[in-house]
């Protein structure tokens, strides 16, 4: 199937991901372009992967303050290199980023960060609420339970605010792959009057 430049400047302004990328999708997708999209979202994990070891030595600070002037977040994305850092999709990413830390407030950037006894405490105001459950099957609701609650605390996790079809973390892996180059959250700051 032979793929016409319409069908690669509509994948790649769906997706900014570079001609080429979106050539060979196509071409592995036989010209559809659900599928095509679908192969691309699964390379991005793959290629987060791959730069996830390297140096971050530059990034930007993305900042926003609400309307009302009563909240503002900023957030230090961090990158390879001054030319990903400067570019202005990087910047509005970064920005993008503070947008959703002012909207949400989560505390943590991975989940890694949360210390064991914030867990222990969770764990036991959760299993509190699930006492009359069944006991086989109080360790499967409290799993589902402790996931559902840090998810709501947790940036990579979270669904984006001016997307739920994409959490952070794929947006962060988008980045990865659209950049060519190692991309994370560094910092994230909240301030609020209330």
């Amino acid at each position: 199937m032979e793929i016409t430049s319409a069908q690669l400047k509509e994948l790649r302004d769906q997706t900014g991901i570079s001609v080429m990328q979106c050539k060979r999708a196509l071409e592995e997708a036989g010209g559809d372009m659900e599928k095509a999209i679908i192969i691309l979202k699964r390379k991005r994990s793959e290629a987060a992967e791959k730069k996830s070891d390297r140096e971050i030595g530059a990034g930007a600070v993305g900042v926003y303050v609400h309307n009302t002037n009563e909240v503002a977040a900023m957030v230090l994305l961090g990158c390879e290199t001054d030319f990903v850092a400067k570019n202005a999709e990087f910047v509005a990413l970064a920005r993008d980023i503070a947008m959703h830390v002012a909207a949400v407030s989560p505390k943590y950037i991975h989940k890694a960060e949360i210390g064991e006894s914030q867990i222990e405490k969770a764990k036991e105001v959760l299993l509190a609420e699930i006492k009359d459950k069944p006991a086989d099957m109080q360790e499967k609701i409290l799993t589902g339970k402790m996931d559902s609650y840090f998810k709501e605390q947790v940036l990579m996790e979270q669904a984006f605010v001016k997307n739920p079809e994409t959490t952070i973390a794929e947006m962060i892996s988008g980045a990865v792959q659209k950049f060519g180059e190692n991309v994370t959250v560094v910092k994230i700051e909240r301030l609020s009057i209330k």
